[in-house]
């Protein structure tokens, strides 16, 4: 399998742009960014890098007080010293590895790879998405913004490798993302299959920090996403994915859900699924390409409906 796999060294040009007066930091960002411009060419218009930038938390380049700039030169120091580039890198390459042995047929794109650190000053992305805030899911492109918390740097391969069965999955030859029609089950089931894989590459550490334990077994909140999954039109997505408490911030409508509602029920959806295949899989003692099809890695290209159908009944959730 030949492919090109390029993690932009953004550290030093993070500290320069934080060291520049503040007239030059925006094209200095606007460089950072230019390599990752491809990730918006579904979107109207020309995307403004920089708000691009911010608008994923990325951090600020307005604030000079010296708390911010110290945090924010701590910050890349310390993903210097976890040695995030390389962790972030053996991480896609191992999560590469695992989804070509699992599906052959499945394209893996040239990546490009963006990390930066995020905005310390805004609560909604420090305590609420406890550090983090990535991007997947346009084929070829990966970014991460984080806050260095301890949490965050013992995750970054698992990080990488959650975006990258994103990538997969939506790159040719997988699943459309039509926004016309695509449903609030599609992305459910794209984190529950994401955080599954990165399970089965790094153990517990793969599922997503910011879902907290009780939602992840709370019968009430799948039941309530579970009735959320033919819901249609990109705009409603972010309650029933992501929660009220980010519905609210970007201005959609709350559903009564908790932060990362839609990763919790996603994977008890997909895991539902999984435990079927693994089932089947025994019966007939492995696929006819000796991949075992009970893996989020052998259904990186399931179409979401197939799994939902599944495991709607094997949970006893009533039809959507």
């Amino acid at each position: 399998m030949s492919m090109n796999l390029t993690v932009i060294d953004s550290g030093p040009a993070m500290l320069n742009i934080l060291d520049a007066p503040a007239a030059e930091r925006p094209e200095l960002l606007r460089e950072l960014w230019q390599p990752m411009a491809g990730m918006y060419r579904y979107f109207p218009g020309q995307t403004d890098l920089v708000q691009a930038h911010l608008q994923s938390f990325g951090f600020p380049i307005d604030r000079d007080s010296d708390d911010d700039s110290a945090r924010n030169r701590t910050a890349v120091r310390l993903l210097t010293d976890a040695d995030a580039w390389q962790r972030i890198r053996a991480g896609l390459e191992r999560g590469i590895d695992a989804l070509h042995a699992a599906d052959p047929e499945a394209a893996i794109p040239d990546l490009t790879v963006l990390l930066v650190v995020g905005d310390p000053g805004n609560d909604h992305f420090t305590r609420e998405v406890q550090g983090l805030s990535a991007f997947g899911g346009i084929s070829g492109y990966i970014a991460i913004t984080v806050w260095p918390n301890e949490t965050v740097l013992g995750r970054l391969e698992a990080i990488a490798a959650h975006e990258l069965h994103h990538n997969v999955r939506y790159s040719p030859g997988g699943v459309v993302w039509n926004p016309a029609t695509v449903t609030v089950g599609e992305q459910v089931i794209s984190e529950g299959l994401a955080d599954e894989f990165a399970a089965e590459l790094y153990g517990d550490t793969g599922y997503t920090h910011f879902v907290a334990p009780e939602t992840r077994v709370d019968d009430a909140v799948l039941q309530t996403v579970a009735r959320g999954l033919d819901v249609t039109g990109m705009q409603n997505f972010t309650a029933w994915v992501h929660g009220d408490a980010s519905a609210r911030l970007f201005g959609a409508e709350p559903v009564g859900l908790p932060t990362g509602a839609g990763y919790a029920a996603g994977a008890r959806l997909v895991r539902a699924y999984l435990d079927q295949q693994g089932y089947l899989d025994q019966q007939s003692n492995l696929d006819q390409q000796g991949a075992v099809s009970g893996t989020a890695a052998a259904q990186v290209r399931t179409p979401a409906q197939d799994i939902i159908d599944v495991a709607r009944q094997r949970l006893r959730l009533p039809a959507g």
